[in-house]
């Protein structure tokens, strides 16, 4: 007697077990088979793996509450803001991470009228949609760097040698950084607007450096002096100066 109330299989118990199982081998299927083969970021499975559970035991326990719409999405928002509020994520785990939720709640709400059946179909449609969107993605992007190296090898080792110098140029032509600097600045009448270029002259000359910006900190009537930051550019030394 004991024994047959403990394995009965209409007790809603089991019901949930067997659900979670199902749940956890299709999430080994997305997260171990599919996403790690085709995304190799290990760091990410264990949180895949805890949201899909945690998804899952959550709905369970809340199938039989009523609650109104705002209070369901407020509980399915909470681990997505949680998530991502810690550090950004690519779009392609984003969307792993949403699909993990969402068969996971799947699998724990919703009452097939052939439950073997229902399961089967809901699991196996959105593994195999991950299935096919991987090869597809990936035979593309297999065939841009196929592209690529053949017309790289199409070109004559001068028109590679001209493409080189060009990238190489265009590396050389594109401004450096501005800099900044604090100086220590002795000629007040200067810092007049109206004296902007003769300020920006007399900097340059005395530092060496070709100043584009000055901006005053902190100017001293007793010393005599202001406290400046000049901002100005090293210039990049070409290959032939090197």
């Amino acid at each position: 007697m004991i024994t047959e109330t403990i394995f009965n299989m209409d007790d809603p118990l089991w019901v949930a077990v067997i659900r979670l199982v199902i749940n956890v081998a299709v999430l080994f299927i997305i997260i171990r088979l599919l996403y790690n083969r085709y995304s190799n970021k290990r760091g990410n499975q264990f949180a895949f793996f805890l949201m899909g559970v945690m998804i899952f035991l959550l709905c369970i326990v809340l199938k039989d509450v009523e609650l109104q719409m705002g209070m369901a999405l407020g509980l399915f928002a909470i681990f997505t803001i949680i998530r991502y509020r810690t550090r950004n994520m690519a779009i392609k785990d984003m969307a792993y991470l949403f699909t993990v939720i969402g068969i996971s709640a799947i699998n724990a709400l919703l009452d097939y009228p052939n439950p073997v059946r229902g399961t089967i179909l809901v699991n196996s449609i959105t593994i195999l949609t991950i299935f096919l969107l991987e090869i597809t993605y990936k035979k593309a992007a297999k065939k841009k760097v196929v592209d690529e190296e053949v017309v790289k090898k199409e070109l004559t080792p001068e028109e590679l040698e001209k493409k080189a110098a060009k990238k190489l140029q265009k590396k050389l032509n594109k401004p450096a950084p501005l800099k900044k600097h604090m100086i220590l600045y002795d000629n007040l009448a200067l810092l007049n607007p109206d004296k902007l270029n003769d300020l920006i002259t007399d900097i340059s000359s005395r530092t060496g450096f070709r100043t584009e910006k000055i901006q005053i900190r902190k100017i001293n009537l007793v010393a005599g002096n202001a406290e400046l930051d000049v901002f100005y550019r090293v210039k990049k030394l070409k290959p032939e100066d090197q």
